[in-house]
């Protein structure tokens, strides 16, 4: 078991202004969201942007700019820049940020998942935005498109870039394309894994399926990956502890979750960085540090990047 990457999730695309007043939205919000994250023992923040008007996830190049210079002028953590976006967005909307910013390091979102977002609307919400509930009613009709075309597109994107790929991946059934780029040459190994569990729509997250996801990738790639999970909601800390003891990496953040315990809110993403710290310590641990993070995971370094 190697030093622990604890990557923090910011904002994404899921959850909206309505259901936390804590949520981040303003570039200012996100940017020291993950700058508190990075000082709590974060090594990784993955990074939306939402238009700090409305709240409502956007592709906008120059809020991202906004975002990923704040931080990078703050401390040495890793900035993933999501290439997933919302349903809404199109494919050259959501993989634009790559060639303008070239990071080190984004999300790939490794193929098409009926995500359940529309479920949240049961909730006794009072909406404070008209675009909430069409939004996540969207999810009913509207599929999170990743085509075998648009994958090989990311793919060929990432590496003219030299942006290492984040592979999310939402069921067992993406390992088996995660193998296929491989044999075509559209990816290489090693590969970075994300096991995303727990959303409606994708894998339950069950330890039995943690196990699989595991398993199934010993399969196709053998040594030859590194990998890190994020689950939503209650077993956010719960899976997260699991993959950790599993020698994997963990994901929390307000992305994924919006509460640091039962019925406690999260003020921050660094309470629930501090939460898997401190449930890492109990277990002797080592939190990985940026620095160490970008060794493991492969990355061009800080000074590559274009802002």
């Amino acid at each position: 078991m190697g030093n622990l990457i604890i990557t923090a999730a910011i904002t994404g695309s899921i959850h909206t202004p309505s259901m936390s007043p804590y949520l981040p939205i303003t570039p200012d919000q996100i940017a020291e969201n993950a700058i508190g994250a990075c000082k709590a023992g974060a090594a990784v923040v993955h990074i939306h942007v939402r238009n700090p008007q409305t709240g409502q996830p956007t592709s906008d190049p120059e809020l991202f700019r906004q975002v990923f210079t704040k931080i990078k002028n703050n401390c040495d953590v890793v900035i993933m820049s999501t290439t997933g976006g919302s349903s809404n967005m199109t494919m050259e909307q959501r993989i634009a940020v790559i060639p303008m910013f070239k990071p080190e390091i984004a999300s790939f979102n490794a193929g098409t998942v009926n995500l359940g977002a529309f479920e949240a609307t049961k909730m006794k919400i009072n909406w404070k935005n008209s675009w909430e509930k069409p939004y996540l009613l969207m999810a009913k009709d509207t599929p999170f498109a990743n085509t075998w075309t648009s994958l090989e597109e990311y793919a060929k994107t990432f590496e003219a870039n030299n942006t290492k790929a984040e592979l999310e991946i939402y069921d067992v059934a993406m390992l088996s394309s995660v193998d296929y780029l491989i044999r075509k040459g559209f990816l290489k190994k090693p590969v970075q894994l994300q096991f995303v569990m727990g959303i409606l729509g994708g894998i339950p997250a069950t330890i039995p399926n943690l196990q699989f996801l595991y398993q199934t990738a010993k399969e196709y790639f053998g040594n030859e990956f590194v990998w890190s999970v994020c689950a939503t909601g209650r077993n956010q800390f719960r899976i997260g502890t699991v993959a950790m003891l599993m020698g994997g990496n963990v994901r929390v953040g307000m992305e994924d979750s919006l509460f640091v315990g039962k019925g406690i809110m999260a003020k921050n993403n660094a309470e629930q960085v501090e939460k898997m710290v401190r449930i890492a310590n109990e277990f002797d641990v080592e939190i990985a540090t940026p620095s160490e993070a970008r060794q493991i995971l492969g990355l061009k370094g800080i000074d590559k990047v274009n802002y």
